[in-house]
């Protein structure tokens, strides 16, 4: 299989010539050592310059990442080393090195050790951690030293390059290398270790324009790459991939294959000679310096090969070496200690080394062979001894349901399958395939179709015009996953309808797949578990999809790839650990729980096979079912999702969903919670549950609710309690708003004195209680007295006291009469089928002596009014309030039926006012609703209520609405009027009204702010 070389490219960073770079071993950064002295730090991912350090006026040719003291480290042509902390910018040290240019740096992966190379054909080695001393000094080169290289297989040995046409090898500790390879022309620029274990490889590039692979243990030249046209100035074994790169002063980087040798790509991106090349360990990043500037690539694909058996064995390729891990091997106190996420603890094994670079592991479905392809062939290893059983040229390798078949893409057009490891049937495509698939039939991939076939006979089955990437069968073989570049489709396969298929046409059997759904997720790795698809997205989310629903099993902060499934066995899953197994591209394996009663109740439930979803049920931990009610909530089952939820906030809030105000009282008592009281009472006053409603407003301390509820069902006792409340609590403004609508103005006056708004404590007295005006201008003159500015001592002495001052308050006199007129007719209740005017409608001043001059009111000595001469209505209307169980009894207008039609009722002709009052009568009650206006001689009529009306104002006749002109005062029924107006027929009005049992208890007769339970729970 030719090796899959995507090449992407990160960052593309124009600069100064770039003469070394290094990458970041966790962050995604590149370190460029510059031309003109400074040195860079980018961000490849986001492509945005991080840091950057002026290091000195002259050449910085080598630079370095020490990420474990986050230091950078640089060498230039002033022989300096200087160290510097990347985090915070600041040098750390700075040393003179070396007697002329210094060339490379390296650092020790493990000791305190940075060795630098110069052009004083030295190499020496520093302490960090004894003040940068140094430790050693390596002499032998007859020129330019060039560059360094440490054995990742042996940290004690390194490799030096060298103009004098050679490449030394040396160990820590003796001054003289331990052998010279030679074989260039010209001098040696460039050179790196092999890092996998099978190959004890150096490569080196030289003037001469040549690259050349060493065995070091034989001493020996392997291969030369020829290619390039120019210098060849730095070279590159990738630690990751079989892959060599190769820089040139031609401009061109070379890949070509390790294994062999062959060129694979070549690139080029306009920015002049190329002088360094570093590849990053882990992953399959790569960063190039130019003359003009930097990039970094990503190569290939950095999804692992690996492969799982179903009985929990993990084999996995690291480079051309095969290793084995096993699952069983933790113990089941272990298992269940393990957290959703974390690495788990596995000792791996070694099982020897593939002939080639394994890109891909799967095992056969009985896990008794194991198939490595890559490199354009392939090989079946015995899976316990990893021996040879079969072998072959072949693009890409799948597996049929019987072990003992598989098939081979050998070429972009023909397919080969093989049954007992012998040639079967040979399928030759009319498209050009771009990949196959395994499973209970063949699948062939092209650019826009997919075609199935039989594995016993290579019959065509169906033809799909799609475009798809990979293929996953369930394990009973009825359901597939197709998955593209941007959605997944779910199919179901139809076996009956092909064995018995008669009518074949030339896209096959057209009853062979029933399409069940189709998501819009992008799906890395998946694998099925019954009738659920577990899958990885292109997000980083571990998901399942089950009868048309999505689920997030878990979000990951990195690319997660699901362990290889194959058709009989759900291979990524075991199902007594109930866990779902995935693998990161360092080969980590982390798993996460997932329990299979979970997954098999979600399918019955899609299925709406509830009987055994039922039974299933019981068999799920109690701690599952929340995930499980979720579900049922999401497919609209939220009385089932009530019943098995177990958090008490998921059920509160299916319960008032469901309007379960019970179940919701009982779990917001459990939990006590200011915002479920709040959602419980909007809950409540939806249903016209009002005593539920107040309760928990009460209980969640929410005042302004309680004011809302408090006026529109018209409870003065719950307005009362309110206003001590809230002022107790110190919720001034709803208090003072509480007295204000119950008429208290002198309460109001108390709480702006109490939380010292004098000033306006003072105009409100002068506008509705003159006689209080003197007590709160004394206190407001002390209080502005008090103060030491001089401005506020002004302001006090500058107010008048009406008393002392009276031609400055005209009339004030004759204000206390009408406040005395108004305190005593306001006690008078108002029946609530009458409108009580509006005060900008009324003339207090012509009310008072029209109620003088009728002798209804008069004045003591002191001043205060006294409502006198009342008729028996009056005296009604101005008794006690009616004790509840009077104020509970239905009206008559309640209980008769049929209702009897009220004859109209005469109107007088209303007074003539000025203009300016009817155009606002107009405006304000435009409703046609029957209103009363006082001036007392006419509005005082109120009193004289009609006998059809009890002491609540509840007429026994429906109420009318009448289209006359809106009269002024309304006389009482059945009195006569001297100027009669007729009017048309009245029209009844059909409305619901409210029961008195709608706004309390019946016992109670009201709203009460005790029964609200407003103080704090023991």
């Amino acid at each position: 299989m030719p090796l899959r070389l995507d090449v992407k490219r990160k960052l593309l960073a124009r600069s100064d010539r770039v003469k070394c770079v290094d990458l970041h071993p966790t962050e995604t950064w590149l370190l460029a050592a510059l031309y003109n002295g400074n040195v860079h730090i980018w961000n490849y991912e986001t492509q945005t310059l991080v840091k950057s350090f002026e290091v000195c006026d002259v050449p910085v040719r080598a630079a370095k990442f020490v990420p474990r003291k986050s230091w950078v480290v640089t060498g230039s042509d002033d022989m300096h080393i200087r160290i510097f902390n990347y985090n915070t910018l600041e040098r750390v040290h700075q040393f003179e090195a070396h007697s002329d240019y210094l060339r490379s740096l390296v650092v020790h992966p493990t000791l305190p050790y940075v060795i630098s190379s110069s052009d004083d054909m030295l190499v020496k080695m520093w302490d960090w951690d004894n003040k940068w001393a140094m430790k050693q000094s390596f002499e032998g080169h007859t020129h330019y030293v060039m560059q360094i290289a440490i054995n990742p297989k042996d940290n004690n040995t390194f490799a030096t390059a060298s103009l004098d046409k050679t490449v030394k090898v040396w160990q820590f500790g003796s001054n003289v290398p331990n052998f010279t390879l030679e074989g260039h022309e010209k001098g040696v620029n460039c050179v790196d270790y092999y890092h996998g274990g099978e190959k004890p490889y150096i490569i080196s590039g030289a003037d001469d324009h040549l690259v050349k692979i060493w065995d070091y243990q034989n001493k020996t030249c392997v291969q030369t790459l020829d290619g390039h046209a120019q210098n060849v100035s730095s070279v590159c074994f990738h630690p990751e991939l079989p892959l060599i790169i190769t820089g040139s002063e031609d401009s061109t980087v070379r890949l070509w294959h390790a294994n062999t040798y062959r060129l694979e790509t070549t690139l080029n991106y306009g920015l002049e000679r190329v002088w360094c090349i570093q590849a990053q360990k882990g992953a399959n990043t790569v960063a190039i310096g130019y003359d003009e500037g930097s990039v970094t690539l990503k190569l290939g694909r950095e999804e692992p090969a690996v492969s799982m058996d179903s009985s929990g064995k993990i084999l996995w390729a690291k480079h051309s070496e095969i290793q084995q891990a096993n699952l069983k091997t933790i113990s089941a106190e272990e298992s269940e200690a393990i957290q959703d996420g974390e690495r788990l603890p596995l000792s791996v094994k070694d099982l020897g080394s593939s002939e080639i670079y394994p890109q891909t592991l799967a095992h056969s479905s009985n896990g008794r062979f194991v198939v490595a392809c890559g490199d354009g062939e392939y090989i079946v290893y015995t899976a316990m001894a990893l021996r040879n059983k079969d072998f072959g040229q072949g693009l890409e390798f799948v597996w049929a349901v019987d072990p003992n078949m598989f098939a081979v893409r050998e070429s972009a057009t023909n397919v080969k399958i093989k049954k007992n490891f012998k040639d079967h049937k040979s399928i030759r495509s009319d498209m050009v395939l771009e990949g196959i698939s395994g499973g209970p039939l063949l699948a062939l991939r092209s650019t826009n179709s997919l075609c199935f076939f039989d594995w016993e006979s290579a019959v065509l089955v169906r033809r799909i015009e799609i475009t798809s990437k990979n293929i996953y069968w369930s394990d009973n073989g009825e359901m597939v996953a197709i998955c593209g570049d941007e959605s997944f489709y779910v199919l179901k396969y139809n076996a009956d309808a092909v064995a018995n298929a008669t009518d074949v046409t030339e896209d096959g059997i057209e009853d062979a797949f029933e399409v069940i759904g189709e998501q819009t997720e992008v799906v890395k790795t998946g694998f099925w578990i019954g009738d659920c698809f577990i899958f990885t997205t292109a997000l980083n989310r571990i998901n399942y999809y089950v009868g048309g629903e999505i689920v997030t099993i878990a979000h990951v902060d990195r690319p997660l790839y699901l362990l290889k499934e194959f058709t009989k066995f759900q291979l990524g899953y075991m199902a007594k650990e109930s866990r779902v197994y995935a693998v990161d591209k360092d080969l980590n394996v982390i798993s996460y729980k997932l329990l299979l009663s979970v997954l098999e109740y979600q399918t019955a439930v899609m299925r709406r096979d509830f009987d055994s979803a039922d039974k299933v049920l019981a068999t799920i931990p109690k701690e599952q079912r929340t995930r499980v009610a979720h579900f049922l909530e999401k497919q609209g089952f939220k009385k089932q999702a009530l019943a098995v939820s177990q958090d008490p906030d998921h059920r509160f809030d299916l319960a008032v969903a469901l309007g379960d105000l019970k179940t919701a009282y009982d779990l917001a008592i459990q939990m006590d919670s200011e915002e479920k009281w709040k959602a419980l009472s909007n809950a409540a006053t939806l249903k016209s549950e009002l005593m539920l409603a107040g309760e928990c407003l009460g209980r969640a301390r929410d005042y302004g609710g309680l004011m809302l509820l408090a006026t529109c069902a018209g409870s003065a006792p719950l307005l009362q309690k309110l206003s001590v409340e809230s002022a107790a609590a110190e919720s001034h403004n709803i208090s003072f708003l509480s007295s204000l609508l119950l008429g208290d103005i002198d309460s109001c006056l108390d709480k702006l004195i109490a939380t010292g708004r004098l000033p306006e404590a003072a105009f409100l007295a002068r506008t509705h209680a003159p006689s209080r005006v003197q007590s709160i201008l004394d206190l407001w003159k002390n209080k502005a007295s008090s103060h030491s500015e001089k401005s506020s001592k002004k302001i006090g002495e500058s107010l008048a006291d009406p008393v002392k001052y009276e031609n400055l308050f005209p009339g004030f006199a004759e204000s206390l009469k009408r406040e005395s007129f108004i305190r005593e007719i306001s006690k008078i209740p108002v029946p609530a089928n009458v409108r009580v005017p509006s005060v900008a409608n009324r003339n207090v001043e012509q009310e008072l002596e029209e109620a003088v001059a009728s002798g209804v009111v008069s004045f003591t000595e002191d001043g205060q009014a006294v409502l006198k001469n009342a008729p028996p209505s009056e005296k009604q209307q101005l008794k006690a309030p009616v004790p509840p169980q009077m104020a509970r009894q239905p009206s008559p207008a309640r209980e008769s039926s049929p209702v009897p039609v009220r004859e109209p009722t005469p109107v007088r002709e209303p007074t003539p006012e000025p203009a300016q009052y009817e155009e606002e009568d107009e405006e304000e009650f435009g409703d046609n609703q029957e209103e009363i206006h006082v001036p007392v001689s006419k509005s005082m009529s109120i009193l004289f209520q009609n006998e059809e009306e009890d002491a609540f104002g509840t007429s026994k006749t429906p109420d009318v609405v009448l289209e006359t002109s809106r009269p002024d005062i309304v006389p009482p029924r059945g009195s006569t009027a001297p100027d009669v107006v007729s009017a048309p027929a009245p029209q009844e009005v059909q409305e619901d009204r409210w029961s008195d049992d709608d706004f309390g208890d019946a016992e109670n007769g009201d709203l009460n702010m005790d029964d609200l339970n407003l103080d704090e729970e023991d």
